[in-house]
């Protein structure tokens, strides 16, 4: 190799290493639960970590320290730019949200993972011409675990045993169960629960079985009911603000699209199953008295529910999608994937 050959390997080298790097882009995300929360610390950091693996980490997201708006407020916090990605549950904002309560309807599959899945697949063939998500970039939905009842005062064992009890809710198809079901109903947020049933302003909650141990309840509530399924869900929304996402080079939009859609709803469902596990063994090593539904308790609710989802079916005409349809193939869909399909 002679001297100039030399030289130009040499320029060429320097002129490579003088190249700018891929541009990094950095995204603020919030979670209005606790940085203990499964919903933090597994879901959205989580898949946070996923994003930046598929992007080459090219794209990154920062924890905000602290939610920049209550929990209602999420939806318009990330599209008004407040923080660059959230979740929300659906029931929080319900004038906005009709579709969304069909997968919090009585009669769910045994785990979150198969009912976020079913939910998902249906959202996008049903539900997303609707543009419920209208003024965000809609990365995925999914469900919380089946949703069961807590409280400190008695057992639950029939419907007469929750008339008079003041039960917390988030609102949306548990709101609507439990007014047929006769419960005095306090809407708040989740994170709210431990200081109402500290202060007695709740007897209990309407949770999955996860929520006690995330938000340390086991020492507050002495009775837990629990139902094949639940008696209903949660909705949930993983978005991100539009703006942001319209920013993004496409090679980073394609590889986003790789962890969005019904990755999330397998990704959040199996972070909610794990911690339904964990949040049974806490009530279990705390003595709370578990009571599952009798068959007479199941056919009562099933009863009740026969209203609710009729009227979920009105909501659904309302932007204009078969309801009795849509419901119909998230059973279709609970059974394949309760059957080992995929």
């Amino acid at each position: 190799m002679n001297r100039y050959t030399k030289l130009a390997l040499a320029a060429a080298a320097a002129g490579a290493l003088a190249q700018p790097a891929a541009a990094q882009t950095t995204l603020t995300m919030s979670s209005w639960v606790p940085p203990s929360h499964p919903l933090t610390k597994v879901f959205l950091q989580g898949w946070a970590n996923e994003a930046e693996k598929v992007t080459g980490g090219r794209v990154k997201f920062q924890m905000l320290p602290k939610a920049p708006v209550a929990p209602p407020g999420t939806f318009d916090a990330v599209r008004d730019d407040l923080v660059d990605l959230s979740y929300v549950t659906a029931s929080y904002t319900p004038a906005r949200f009709l579709l969304t309560k069909m997968g919090e309807l009585p009669g769910g599959g045994a785990t979150a993972t198969i009912n976020s899945i079913a939910y998902s697949r249906v959202h996008y063939e049903y539900f997303a011409k609707a543009d419920e998500y209208k003024g965000v970039h809609l990365l995925g939905v999914f469900t919380h675990g089946p949703g069961q009842i807590f409280n400190s005062k008695h057992e639950v064992a029939s419907l007469a045993d929750l008339k008079g009890l003041k039960i917390r809710t988030g609102g949306g198809i548990a709101a609507d169960m439990g007014k047929a079901m006769g419960a005095t109903l306090i809407f708040k947020p989740a994170p709210l629960a431990y200081e109402l049933l500290k202060e007695g302003v709740a007897d209990g909650v309407f949770f999955p079985l996860e929520s006690p141990a995330s938000f340390h309840l086991e020492k507050l509530i002495h009775y837990a009911t629990l139902f094949h399924g639940g008696f209903y869900s949660s909705t949930f929304g993983f978005f991100m603000n539009p703006g942001k996402w319209d920013a993004l080079p496409q090679q980073d939009k394609d590889a986003l699209n790789k962890v969005s859609g019904e990755y999330v709803a397998r990704f959040a469902g199996h972070m909610w199953d794990a911690a339904d596990k964990v949040g049974l063994a806490a009530i279990k090593k705390a003595n709370v008295k578990i009571t599952y539904a009798s068959p007479a308790f199941e056919a009562e609710m099933k009863t009740l529910a026969k209203t609710v989802i009729e009227d979920w079916y009105k909501d659904a005409a309302r932007r204009n999608v078969d309801g009795p349809k849509a419901f119909a193939a998230y059973h279709a869909e609970i059974d394949k994937l309760e059957a080992g399909m995929k």
